[in-house]
């Protein structure tokens, strides 16, 4: 009887060994989730506004149709492209990017037509919605920010020994992280100074 102590004694050292580090691991996965969440409803809150600008921006004269499709059809791309927290790869993380990347170039397009356009840029209603979208941009970047800080937390402590043991028992793996492209260190420049439009 004695000679099964020993390796009673070992199992039961492992399964609490393995709920306590499943118990410690669910935190940090869930402040991950939590955090990628908000990634997309800041990503959302941007295409939220699209319409509002594009049917102001409709009301101008002669406004280049071809640039207001490549941001309708460039929003429509960016909706579609979204990813639950346990589908995130790192080739599903490119496609995200790609998407949201394309509908922040079709936007800073918009905006650089915008500036042949005085009835825009004195449209309070206009002016309003790009002081909307600056600041989304500036939030969407801050939410990349924090999800890269708490996936990399997640990433460090899964990676760790023992607990990488039991995080590949469970399945738990690393979250991809934001990556920069070539050319988009920073957000899209949406915010421009009128000062110089004053006729003399």
């Amino acid at each position: 009887m004695k000679k099964w102590i020993v390796p009673l004694i070992i199992i039961g050292v492992l399964v609490f060994l393995g709920v306590n580090t499943y118990n410690s691991i669910i935190p940090k996965r869930n402040a991950a989730e939590k955090q990628w969440a908000n990634v997309e409803s800041a990503y959302q809150r941007r295409a939220d506004l699209i319409p509002n600008i594009v049917k102001t921006v409709q009301g101008a004269a002669d406004f280049e149709k071809e640039t207001l499709e490549g941001v309708i059809k460039a929003r429509a791309e960016a909706t579609k492209t979204s990813i639950n927290v346990g589908d995130l790869t790192p080739e599903n993380m490119a496609k995200f990017q790609q998407a949201q990347s394309g509908l922040s170039g079709a936007l800073s397009k918009l905006m650089v037509v915008v500036e042949r356009y005085p009835e825009l840029k004195a449209n309070q209603n206009f002016l309003e919605l790009q002081s909307q979208l600056e600041g989304t941009e500036n939030r969407i970047n801050v939410e990349r920010n924090r999800f890269n800080e708490v996936a990399t937390v997640y990433k460090d402590y899964i990676e760790k020994f023992p607990t990488n043991l039991f995080a590949k028992v469970f399945g738990f793996n690393h979250l991809p992280l934001f990556k920069s492209e070539a050319g988009s260190e920073n957000a899209p420049d949406v915010d421009f100074d009128f000062s110089g439009d004053k006729k003399e």
